[in-house]
């Protein structure tokens, strides 16, 4: 204890005691604090810049990984209530899960923007496990809606989708209102018999948040609802009625997941209803697939494809972007064709077109002498190549042809339909499918007889029918291609495309010509190009749907009257009288049936679920009648029969296969033909 009270007598003397000898020189016990030389003051400055500069580069380092808006979302999850069966209710009582009463202290209105919070979203989403949501392919279609007139539009449509039975159908609202969910369906008239799923998403503080804090709250919902339902398309209402912090929620969400947002325009419930019958697959491909048109113009038809161009610009394209126009024009251009064309906008001005973008495509052909059947069919495939054949369709129009307001609504319905939806590509019916004709035929292809139309009978509960009185027109399939209004498939006519370019080859290198690339079962009123898409029809068992004849009015209509000929045949001797003055009395009677077949179906413009049967629903291919490509009735069986004997006939007298050569070409490209092909391996 004594070293703790030394005098400071005694510390200064135990300190010298303590010191070391040196070399004699005094050392000073306190020295003075020295200044940092100017090179640490330099090291110090170039550290706190390079500070700056990685605090900087880290703040504002670009969002490379997930977006943190799309955080798994973590909610409080409360008991779910169960209805009498034992499964979860989703009309849960309002009192279950109250919002916050309590607003922030002297806030103003809407500058509230704090952290957003779903209290009313974890019940309905965890409760919808049975719609499989948590797989990325299922059967769940969402509406979504913020303002409360758009809820009004989308929530009638929602309903006759739901009673479809063909998706599960949800709805969510993502609104600064207040109204409550059960009342929101009082209101609307929206019942069980909807079959509707409601969500709640709106966000905490909702009436006194900022937009910005509200655009983040749509995009977050979005984001949940999508880890738990994953829905296969979005249905939104893109009119001005819906708030504008909605829709570019939306929309970034949709960039950012790629998934289908549909931004319906204003009047979709009337001009669009027909929407409400395709089933999630095929809505979900609504914004993915493109369809163009493709005109092919004659010499001395110019008040035909005037016509045909006014019926275009007449229609209505709200059912998908306008589609983009080609026309190949002779070298010889009418005068007033060349009038109607500088004046002629595409799009029409009536459709929506902010940056006045043009799709149209005027292709003037430069040589003087008229083409003959290769160089016809070869240019005219030429004018089109589909960049995505799943995705990307050309519509083949003549200017015989003319248009109903409502024709690209039913090309778009039965395309989803019968192309993409899931019971079509579940039964492999898209294979086999070649195109989609707005006409009715009324004429077999060789120009002679005419076709026999197939028909249904008409369900009556008592039975009592007279003859004729029970039978409805109905759509068909027939083999036979059209060149009049027909919507080709991108992965056809990328077949038509190598089938066309191996059978030219075939008959250059070929002596004698094989019969089957000679002989002419398509009229010569027809281009030369049809020949071999009936050829190729024929090898693979493919078939087009036409329109039944109700629904053909509301579609096209050919005009017969002042027909030319294919510019390939126009050289021919066509003036011929049809009748001569020493015909027979059968010969009399092919040309009253041919003239009879000639005649027109009026146009007679209606609404498209109207003109349909079955309230609207398309028949499901399995139920629709088929034809072979010369009009006789057949089943699925003789169509495959059929096929595999013309392709065998096919292999060995133009692509040259023997034996060996059919045996390493079981396995065929869907793009390709070269299965059919031997001699050009």
């Amino acid at each position: 204890m004594r070293g703790f009270f030394m005098s400071d007598e005694e510390l200064g003397k135990k300190d010298d005691d303590h010191k070391k000898n040196g070399s004699g020189l005094r050392q000073p016990n306190w020295h003075p604090a020295r200044v940092p030389p100017r090179r640490s003051l330099k090291r110090i400055g170039v550290v706190l810049v390079v500070a700056i500069l990685v605090y900087l580069f880290f703040k504002n380092i670009p969002v490379l990984g997930p977006d943190p808006r799309m955080r798994r979302p973590t909610y409080p999850y409360p008991e779910l209530p169960t209805n009498g069966n034992g499964r979860s209710s989703y009309n849960r009582n309002p009192s279950s899960l109250s919002r916050p009463k309590t607003q922030p202290a002297n806030a103003p209105e809407r500058i509230y923007n704090g952290p957003v919070r779903f209290l009313e979203l974890a019940q309905t989403l965890h409760a919808i496990s049975g719609t499989r949501g948590s797989m990325v392919t299922n059967r769940n279609v969402l509406f979504a809606a913020s303002s409360l007139k758009s809820a009004a539009t989308l929530l009638p449509m929602a309903c006759q989708m739901g009673s479809e039975l063909k998706s599960y159908v949800h709805f969510t609202l993502m609104s600064r209102s207040e109204i409550s969910i059960r009342e929101l369906r009082r209101i609307n008239g929206i019942d069980d018999s909807c079959q509707i799923i409601f969500h709640d998403a709106r966000p905490d503080y909702a009436q006194i948040s900022t937009d910005d804090r509200m655009e983040n709250a749509v995009f977050r919902a979005f984001h949940h609802v999508f880890n738990y339902m994953h829905p296969q398309a979005i249905l939104v209402d893109g009119s001005s009625d819906e708030e504008p912090f909605f829709l570019r929620g939306a929309q970034q969400h949709s960039n950012a997941k790629k998934n289908t947002l549909i931004e319906l325009p204003r009047k979709a419930a009337k001009r669009l209803v027909w929407l409400t019958k395709l089933d999630s697959q095929a809505l979900r491909m609504w914004n993915k697939n493109h369809i163009d048109i493709l005109i092919h113009a004659v010499p001395g038809a110019s008040g035909s494809l005037i016509r045909l161009l006014r019926s275009l610009s007449d229609a209505d394209y709200t059912a998908s972007s306008v589609p983009h126009l080609t026309i190949e024009l002779p070298h010889d251009i009418d005068s007033p064709t060349k009038r109607f064309l500088e004046s002629f906008t595409w799009p029409p001005a009536h459709v929506y077109n902010p940056t006045n973008a043009r799709f149209l495509s005027l292709r003037h052909r430069i040589p003087h002498q008229l083409m003959n059947e290769e160089e016809s069919s070869a240019r005219f495939l030429e004018s089109f190549w589909p960049a995505q054949p799943a995705n990307s369709h050309i519509l083949v129009l003549s200017p015989q042809a003319e248009l109903s307001p409502d024709f690209f609504h039913y090309l778009r319905y039965s395309l989803l339909e019968y192309r993409y939806s899931a019971t079509s590509t579940y039964q492999r019916w898209d294979l086999r499918l070649f195109g989609i004709s707005l006409e009715q035929p009324l004429q077999l292809l060789d120009g002679k007889e005419a076709l026999s139309l197939p028909s249904l009978l008409k369900s009556s509960p008592s039975g009592d029918l007279a003859e004729g009185e029970g039978e409805i027109s109905t759509s068909f399939l027939w083999q036979a291609p059209t060149s009049n209004a027909m919507l080709f498939l991108g992965e056809r006519w990328m077949e038509l495309h190598d089938f066309v370019s191996r059978s030219l080859e075939a008959k250059r290198n070929s002596d004698p010509v094989p019969e089957l690339l000679t002989e002419k079962v398509v009229s010569t009123q027809y281009p030369s190009w049809l020949e071999h898409a009936l050829r190729l029809a024929r090898a693979r068992g493919y078939w087009v749907l036409y329109p039944g004849e109700d629904t053909a009015r509301n579609l096209a209509t050919v005009h017969s009257e002042l027909h030319p000929m294919p510019e390939e045949y126009a050289s021919q001797d066509n003036s011929k009288p049809l009748l001569a003055e020493d015909s027979t009395e059968e010969e009399i009677e092919n040309i009253r049936q041919k003239i009879r077949a000639g005649i027109e179906i009026p146009l007679a413009p209606v609404s498209l679920l109207d003109s349909l049967p079955n309230d609207g629903n398309l028949r499901a291919i399995s139920d629709l009648p088929i034809l072979t490509w010369d009009g006789q009735a057949a089943e699925v069986e003789r169509i495959n029969s059929l096929a595999t004997k013309y392709a065998t006939e096919f292999k060995e007298k133009v692509g040259k296969c023997d034996t060996a050569s059919k045996e390493k070409q079981k396995l065929r490209d869907n793009l390709s033909t070269q299965d059919l092909f031997c001699t050009n391996e």
